[in-house]
């Protein structure tokens, strides 16, 4: 198996967004791909795939032969006792002698080997997913995060011009005075809004230098991509996903471990050739030994093996059925939530933002002729802003949420 069959591609990952630019500025291709190239998780990773594939090279071999050498017949006892040439028995000994374990149990270690392969290249096409959706996920909420502060500045603004409009009409005797205070109580809650962005932001920063190091402090460049969500692919592509595809891989190395617990009830054997030297009187001798296992306490020994791994096989195939539920429904939820988003963004295009753009037109016109009041027009003008807002953060959720599907099937093949 070539290590390369088990890397999740990372062009897949990257499909469907702008080309990759590497440097600054830190646009979110250039975010995502960064991740992946030096991410110390992936690189560990793959350094545990070259460690299995290493280790799945001798796994079907035979044993090393072994080295023999003794004394046979040496009398102890007697007339000849403690004596090297007086009994023609005794005899130096050197030989060799090889192992044979029955074929079924090579072919099942082997298996086993290549299934431990197959794992963890499973577990690092995951990690690779991981990787992306975090680092995407990250640089839309500092994008989004970004804009809504650029927005609550212009609000913060507009009620600093309410604060002086409302102090001339207070000293006109148009307002009463307790209403300047409306000015400053919106004030302070624009701050905390403000420190509570500023908080979130500098999360969202932290997130990214997780993924990409001190790059994440760099100034954002480029647009939000409008990643695609096709919700009738994802559920029918759903059991190819890397984390349902890694249940696959255990049940392959549940597999390959029960066949090899089969195997052990199959007779391994064994071959001894010795070299016997004697006294020269006497002649020298060969000896060939052979040596057969004897497997005949199955009941007791090989059977109770055999069938804890036939229950780890099904509980393998359990735990992904309980998966594949557990994430078609989270999908599901996914899908909805996407959906519920968009209806609220589309919503705010099309009726709460003309409407409330139109109502700054219409005070706008009646404080042109003097019938209007500045407070009236200032508050309407807050009021759009603040649709504005509330956009962003819609869209930020939808743009995460999109990142996370995208990037959970980016290069599964339907």
């Amino acid at each position: 198996m070539s290590l390369k069959s088990f890397y999740f591609p990372v062009q897949l990952l990257l499909a469907g967004i702008p080309s990759v630019a590497f440097a600054a500025p830190l646009t979110f291709s250039y975010a995502v791909s960064s991740a992946l190239q030096q991410s110390p998780e992936l690189s560990a990773s793959q350094t545990g795939i070259h460690s299995a594939q290493a280790a799945a090279i001798p796994a079907g071999t035979l044993p090393d032969p072994k080295l023999v050498a003794g004394l046979d017949n040496f009398p102890v006892s007697g007339p000849m006792a403690n004596s090297l040439t007086e009994e023609s028995m005794t005899m130096e000994k050197i030989g060799l002698m090889q192992e044979f374990p029955n074929s079924a149990k090579r072919d099942a270690r082997e298996d086993v080997a290549n299934a431990l392969v197959g794992q963890a290249g499973s577990q690092h096409r995951i990690l690779q997913t991981d990787v992306a959706q975090g680092t995407a996920v990250a640089w839309l909420s500092r994008y989004y995060l970004e804009q809504q502060l650029g927005l609550l500045h212009q609000l913060e603004q507009e009620n600093g011009l309410l604060g002086k409009t409302l102090q001339a009409q207070i000293v006109s005797g148009r307002t009463p005075l307790a209403d300047s205070l409306n000015a400053d109580e919106k004030q302070a809650e624009l701050a905390d809004r403000e420190d509570q962005l500023q908080r979130e932001l500098r999360s969202a920063t932290a997130n990214l230098s997780r993924y990409i190091g001190a790059d994440a402090q760099q100034p954002l460049a480029g647009n939000a991509p409008d990643l695609p969500v096709d919700g009738a692919t994802y559920l029918k592509i759903l059991h190819k996903t890397p984390k349902i595809q890694a249940y696959n891989s255990e049940a392959e190395k549940a597999r390959a471990q029960l066949r090899a617990a089969q195997a052990e009830k199959i007779p391994d054997w064994s071959v001894e050739l010795d070299y016997q030297r004697r006294d020269p009187q006497f002649g020298n001798m060969v000896s060939v030994q052979f040596t057969v296992g004897l497997p005949v306490f199955a009941a007791s020994r090989q059977d109770p093996v055999i069938a804890a791994k036939t229950l780890d096989l099904t509980q393998v195939g359990e735990l992904r059925d309980a998966a594949l539920r557990q994430q078609t429904n989270q999908l599901n939820n996914d899908l909805a939530d996407y959906a519920t988003l968009t209806r609220q963004i589309e919503r705010i295009d099309q009726s709460w933002l003309p409407l409330a753009r139109q109502k700054v037109t219409l005070l706008n016109a009646s404080y042109s002729r003097g019938t209007g009041e500045g407070t009236a027009l200032i508050n309407a003008r807050s009021a759009v802003l603040e649709q504005q807002l509330r956009k962003a953060g819609l869209q930020s959720q939808r743009a995460q949420l999109a990142a996370s599907l995208y990037y959970s099937f980016a290069g599964v093949q339907p």
